[in-house]
């Protein structure tokens, strides 16, 4: 065994995650790491109830793609669901602007059951985790409940029907986690980062998916305290989001589109950054923040592309840690 595989055999990793961007890079961190050895801690502040029952996008699909169950196609959803709920639910005349499967709807049933009976969402998601066969383990940021609010020039909107209703076509002017300050991080969320080796922030928007995590009260200072790596993957390459409104939230929240507009946002936070090819010219200006930077290509385009990313950002992350320790 050589010396990158004995490290990483007795490392204990955490991701921070939300939406498709982080969902890849924690299926690639499964797939490189040995089982048990990652903990993803995932955004609930997107949570909701639809139809009477309790809906977790992010932790969803985060789930569903750490099962290898994930439509490859969206990103979120299950591969091969069916929407005849939904049709039968339009028929009754219902609005089905939020795309449930027949799949999908189980999860959400047996979740919302746990939940009325006095369970966690930890408890319910670990549960359901099991019940999927998934090595690692997935937990929410909070038990509590946060609300992101998303302000407008045509009001404040709920996320939901800012991202999906609306397709996230308004100007955000700001953004408010209503409940954050009485929200705070799980027993198990608080244990996992005290105990870990290295910190990843995913390739997930930095502003509603990383940031509602960072919100949860006494999360930032825990994340500040952590003796572990702190290693962020850029979700902006080439001045564009992978994925998603992230580039357009930047620019009309007041920050700069790119991997050092990140960097600003997490830089108390941070060691180091993984940023793509295309933006090796913004490397100088990020280690001039403090920030040690390690270029790849960080585009997520299949299972050997994510394992490929997972693995350069660990190596790097390892890398940082013993030169703090030398």
């Amino acid at each position: 065994m050589n010396e990158q595989q004995t490290d990483k055999a007795f490392t204990r990793v955490v991701a921070l995650a939300g939406g498709v961007g982080g969902a890849k890079l924690a299926a690639g961190l499964q797939v490189v790491l040995p089982a048990g050895a990652l903990t993803v801690v995932v955004n609930t502040a997107d949570d909701f109830r639809l139809w009477g029952l309790h809906i977790s996008p992010d932790i969803d699909t985060v789930m569903y793609t750490l099962a290898g169950l994930a439509n490859r196609e969206t990103g979120w959803g299950l591969a091969g669901d069916t929407w005849k709920s939904l049709e039968m639910l339009a028929r009754y005349g219902r609005d089905t602007w939020f795309r449930l499967g027949d799949m999908d709807l189980a999860t959400h049933i047996l979740r919302t059951q746990m939940l009325h009976e006095g369970r966690t969402l930890t408890e319910a998601t670990a549960d359901l985790a099991s019940a999927l066969n998934i090595p690692s383990r997935i937990l929410p940021m909070s038990d509590q409940p946060v609300e992101t609010l998303v302000e407008t020039p045509e009001g404040t909107l709920d996320f939901q029907d800012y991202f999906v209703r609306r397709r996230h076509s308004d100007v955000v002017t700001g953004v408010v986690f209503r409940g954050a300050d009485k929200a705070h991080p799980t027993p198990e969320v608080a244990a996992a980062i005290e105990q870990a080796d290295v910190i990843l922030f995913c390739p997930s928007n930095p502003i509603v998916s990383i940031g509602p995590i960072l919100s949860v009260l006494g999360m930032r200072e825990s994340l500040e305290r952590s003796t572990a790596v702190r290693v962020a993957v850029s979700p902006i390459v080439g001045g564009h989001a992978v994925k998603g409104p992230a580039a357009h939230m930047l620019h009309s929240l007041g920050h700069e589109v790119s991997a050092v507009g990140v960097a600003h946002i997490y830089k108390a936070l941070l060691d180091g950054m993984v940023i793509d090819s295309l933006d090796a010219n913004l490397a100088q200006r990020i280690e001039e923040i403090g920030i040690a930077v390690h270029i790849t290509d960080t585009i997520m385009k299949d299972d050997a592309s994510r394992a490929a990313l997972a693995e350069q950002t660990l190596n790097f992350g390892i890398s940082l840690g013993k030169k703090a320790h030398a």
